[in-house]
């Protein structure tokens, strides 16, 4: 199965950033639907989440939107998608959202992204997945998260093989080749983890 058949992106929900974070969003959910991937996300109307989610349907994609109950007024569920999953609980919610995906595409956000990152890193670390992890670092917006892990590398807190868990692009076109050249991955997220 293509890693790029359905790509789940993780990103920040808010309104309040940059034009060039929106930009990044839209031009990636804009790529997305050129390459028939279907969007998995969070299924949200606000902040970059919904700039991708928009930027795929109005380019006639397809958009899965996965979200908790207690989050879909606060983040105000989509409600023009191709399909809408309400879950019981942030769990269910993540791990639907590891279960339909081929492959991560992380853009800026806040402390849910982080949280979101480090857990499809950390599964793939313990062989629950093998699919592909991009890092879109706009405006060296990841920089720092990047300097983070050499660091934790360096110090031996990590294995230097971990820094190939995950690749950083800056720009749409490299996400997209590097998810043509990635590995094909099995498709699967073990059952030993949930």
């Amino acid at each position: 199965m293509s890693a790029l058949k359905s790509v789940c992106v993780y990103c920040g929900a808010s309104n309040n950033v940059s034009d060039v974070y929106k930009n990044a969003g839209q031009q990636l959910g804009q790529k997305l639907a050129e390459h028939k991937s279907r969007l998995i996300y969070g299924g949200g109307s606000v902040g970059i989440m919904g700039i991708v989610a928009d930027a795929v349907m109005d380019s006639g994609g397809e958009v899965t939107g996965i979200i908790p109950k207690f989050l879909d007024d606060y983040e105000v569920g989509h409600q023009h998608l191709t399909e809408l999953i309400i879950t019981e609980n942030m769990h269910e919610r993540k791990n639907l959202m590891a279960e339909k995906a081929e492959s991560f595409v992380v853009l800026p956000g806040g402390l849910g992204t982080l949280e979101e990152f480090f857990e499809m890193v950390t599964w793939k670390q313990l062989g629950l997945h093998d699919k592909p992890i991009v890092i879109f670092n706009v405006n060296g917006f990841w920089d720092a998260l990047v300097t983070l892990i050499d660091h934790q590398i360096s110090e031996k807190f990590a294995r230097e093989e971990n820094r190939s868990l995950f690749t950083v692009a800056t720009t749409v076109d490299e996400i997209i080749e590097q998810l043509e050249t990635a590995p094909t991955p099995s498709g699967e997220v073990a059952s030993k983890w949930t």
